[in-house]
């Protein structure tokens, strides 16, 4: 806003009578007579206004006239768009000329004059062209009526006349103006505004300088037009220093907290100098409230205090705390102390849920979530048992092994629902820094804590079910050891206080479960082992796969498909093929992929029903196992062949790994040559060990096994384990290369569907092997029906179920006499001197 001090020539009259002049809105501004204000016009009826008011100027030639001259009048509600009822608009405004016009194009927030944005905020995203316009205040008037709205507004307006004051208002009106003169100039120095300052040393009329320094204040349109409508000189003034007063005292105020935190301000101390001046306005106008905290710091103390912290964390929370309170937020340390003093208050120091312990319901969940794994639901039925009866008795530490796919994750989700404890799973699968266990210290940038840590600070209680995933994939390198790291957290005599790098303080993690789970022994430490209960968890079989399809597997997938219990029915003998025929595990977690394929199918053919405007309740669809080959493809695996065992040389062994039992083949062949052993199938040292004490006890042996006993002075032997590219180690092959070898050297054939595992020492005894149950069941599955077995394994069959016992004929042996007579059929007759051995 500027005041124009004379008028030029050419400017256009005062106006004496009623006249029809156009009328201009503005949305946010009010215009006063002697006043230049610089606007903004886009409205389209606005735009036209300014083309008769230009067109009409150039026709009068310089000496404009009132030909150029219109009305500004400011808008009651800068929201109306276009305003064309006296509604809409005050009654009093100002006769205006255009000064200056300039054309732009940009994005605008809105498409009127200058300030009028939407009140809302909303924004036009297209380009939208508008006039720069500059224009001067000339003559306040009342507007009686609207007599147009097109092309653009207008109006019959009336001028208004100001009468002179009396000589006794003259006298009050040189003390106003002294007054406003020097709030004037008071304010001026903090606006810091020279131009209007050099209008206040000039001899300007009162009332003109009370509007323009009226036009000059941040006030709203309402409290200017207020100040426009006044014809009483001294009552503007008045009106003008009351405003001007409270800008003043606004200002001061601005300094005083401008001074509070003045200094060099970088980047980051600009948002808590904004902060700190809005607490500052806040409490001036009484708004910031008298419970409420004044800050973050005051609620993290409230909810420190809430926390019940133990006496060591207290002390380090009390400490962070008075170092935070004088430090500066744009600290880089300032942001580190908060975190860790929101994880202290966060950390649940004394939070524990209710265990709900009814042995029966107990039972009950682990039967309904899980089909057999007797052992391990015998172990959480004994512990709950115990804790019922001592509730602060020692939490044990859990290692459930076994193969993928058997429930072991699982487990851990049954046990929490069983106790009604809440449920925390960490996996540790290729976790190979240790800080990853127990945190980092805060002296690093991005320091955390561990993951025991993070996890019972989300749960929220420090006593969940607290499962240990894929504990024997932890790795180790430069950075640390993670299962040393966990040595402490799985002790129960040691976790009580355990400590976190970034905690610092102990914290008690003896009320947590620990479940801990794999699939591979050999991948624990044995100190970790140590200090773990472990059970054991083997592969499933086939009578056990099939109530879990056909209990659990089924009906879940039927849910999880959208579709209905009667509209898919799978039986017995489906559910069989497709266990036998499409699926080889020790778990059943590819089963439960076959039975997903199978409900997809059929889902595809409900939502073909519907799409026809068939009724879906009509639809029921029977799966028979020969329809498995069209949905499933061909038959991935079948029983075992008989024909490869046609021929000598070949042997049918028992194998174990971390993925459950299987079946593996031994293949012998002979050739001429000079006596050497070649062995092949991507074997270990130990395996290939058992092969040549293998041959060594065939060539001790010749005459007991009517083997020529010059055979290997002109024939070469070639031993084959195929599936080349699998790994393959251990000394539990040795029964099943023997005979594959006495096979081969004597030309007979191993007995139909015969199985075999054991070691072979030089002096033909057969010694004990592991996964025993694995084997067998592996056995079953194949569809083999006998199995050759070391009698030091006797106990070991405890494991097996009894109805797969009675399917198979087990036989023990514990010499390779006895081993080759069970596979190949030999009599040997008596042998003392082996007796005697034994």
């Amino acid at each position: 806003m500027a005041v124009r001090k004379n008028n030029k020539a050419g400017t256009p009259s005062e106006l004496k009578t009623e006249t029809e002049l156009p009328i201009l809105n503005l949305r946010n501004q009010v215009l006063f007579p002697g006043a230049l204000l610089r606007i903004r016009i886009g409205r389209p009826r606005s735009i036209r206004l300014l083309n008769y008011v230009v067109k009409e100027k150039a026709r009068a030639g310089r000496n404009a006239g009132n030909g150029a001259t219109f009305g500004v009048i400011s808008q009651q509600t800068p929201t109306t768009e276009d305003p064309t009822s006296l509604e809409d608009m005050y009654q009093l405004g100002t006769t205006a000329r255009i000064v200056e016009v300039a054309t732009a194009n940009s994005k605008e927030n809105g498409d009127g004059e200058e300030g009028e944005e939407k009140a809302d905020g909303e924004k036009k995203d297209k380009a939208v062209p508008h006039f720069i316009v500059v224009i001067e205040g000339i003559q306040k008037f009342h507007m009686k009526k609207i007599t147009g709205k097109e092309p653009f507004l207008k109006a019959l307006i009336q001028p208004v006349v100001v009468p002179p004051p009396s000589p006794e208002a003259n006298i009050e009106l040189i003390a106003l103006e002294q007054n406003l003169k020097s709030a004037t100039n008071e304010a001026l120095k903090l606006l810091k505004l020279p131009k209007t300052q050099a209008l206040v040393g000039s001899k300007v009329e009162p009332t003109r300088l009370a509007e323009v320094v009226c036009a000059n204040l941040d006030v709203s349109v309402s409290e200017k037009q207020e100040i426009l409508e006044e014809m009483d000189p001294a009552m503007k003034i008045k009106a003008v220093l009351q405003l001007l007063n409270r800008e003043i005292e606004v200002l001061k105020l601005s300094q005083k907290i401008d001074n509070e935190v003045k200094g060099d301000l970088s980047k980051q101390q600009r948002e808590f100098y904004l902060r700190k001046q809005l607490k500052a306005i806040k409490d001036q106008l009484g708004e910031g409230g008298a419970g409420e905290p004044e800050n973050a710091l005051e609620e993290l103390e409230e909810q420190l205090k809430e926390a019940n912290l133990p006496e060591e964390a207290a002390k380090l929370a009390d400490r962070e705390l008075k170092k935070i309170k004088g430090m500066n937020p744009s600290n880089a340390q300032y942001s580190v102390s908060l975190s860790y003093l929101e994880c202290l208050a966060e950390l649940p120091w004394d939070k524990s849920s209710e265990d709900h312990i009814d042995l029966t319901e107990v039972q009950r969940i682990l039967d309904e979530d899980h089909y057999g794994l007797e052992k391990i639901k015998k172990r959480i039925v004994e512990f709950l048992a115990v804790r019922k009866l001592k509730e602060d008795g020692r939490t044990p530490i859990l290692c459930l092994m076994g193969p993928p796919g058997v429930g072991k994750t699982s487990l851990g989700s049954s046990i929490a629902k069983a106790m009604g404890r809440k449920f925390l799973r960490v996996s540790l699968g290729g976790v190979r820094d240790d800080a990853e266990i127990r945190g980092h210290r805060r002296t690093y940038i991005g320091a955390m804590p561990g993951r025991i840590m993070q996890g019972l600070r989300k749960v929220g209680v420090n006593n969940p079910v607290f499962l240990l995933d894929e504990i024997d994939k932890l790795a180790s390198d430069f950075r640390g050891d993670p299962a040393a790291a966990l040595l402490e957290t799985l002790d129960p005599e040691q976790n009580g206080t355990f400590s976190d790098h970034y905690v610092e303080a102990s914290f008690d993690l003896s009320k947590c479960f620990f479940i801990a789970t794999g699939n591979d022994m050999a991948g624990i430490p044995g100190p970790l082992r140590d200090r773990m209960e472990v059970i054991d968890l083997s592969g499933y079989a086939v009578e056990e796969k099939l109530a879990i399809a056909s209990n659990y597997i089924l009906p879940k997938q039927i849910k999880e498909h959208g579709l209905h219990d009667n509209e898919l029915e799978v039986g017995e003998d489906t559910v069989q093929r497709i266990i036998t025929s499409y699926t080889r595990e020790a778990g059943v977690r590819d089963l439960e992929r076959k039975i997903a394929a199978v409900c997809r199918n059929t889902a595809v053919e409900v939502a073909h029903t519907i799409e026809e405007d068939r009724e879906r309740k009509d639809y029921k669809r029977a799966v028979l196992p020969d329809d498995l080959s069209e949905i499933l493809g061909p038959e991935i695996f079948s029983q075992e062949d008989e024909q490869l065992m046609m021929v000598p040389g070949v042997a049918t062994g028992l194998a174990w790994s971390p993925a459950g039992g299987d079946v593996l083949y031994v293949e012998a062949s002979k050739m001429p040559g000079k006596g050497s052993l070649q062995l092949t199938g991507a074997l270990g040292d130990v395996i290939k060990e058992s092969a040549i004490m293998a041959l060594s006890y065939i060539r001790g042996h010749c005459e007991e096994l009517s083997i020529p006993r010059d055979f290997h002075e002109k024939t070469d032997i070639h031993v084959h384990f195929p599936a080349g590219a699998v790994p393959k180690d251990g000394p539990s092959a040795g029964v099943a290369i023997t005979t594959a070898l006495v096979s081969l050297l004597s030309d007979l054939r191993v007995l139909p569907s015969t199985a075999m595992t054991g070691e072979v020492t030089l002096r033909g005894l057969v010694l004990p092997v592991g996964g025993i149950k694995e084997k067998v069941l592996a056995a079953h599955r194949m569809g083999l029906r006998r199995v050759v077995l070391p009698l030091r394994n006797k106990k070991d069959l405890i494991d097996v179920p009894q109805h797969i016992q009675d399917d198979l004929d087990i036989i023990f042996v514990s010499t390779s006499q006895e081993a080759l007579t069970a596979t190949l059929g030999i009599d040997f007759g008596e042998n003392p001197a082996l007796d005697a051995l034994l």
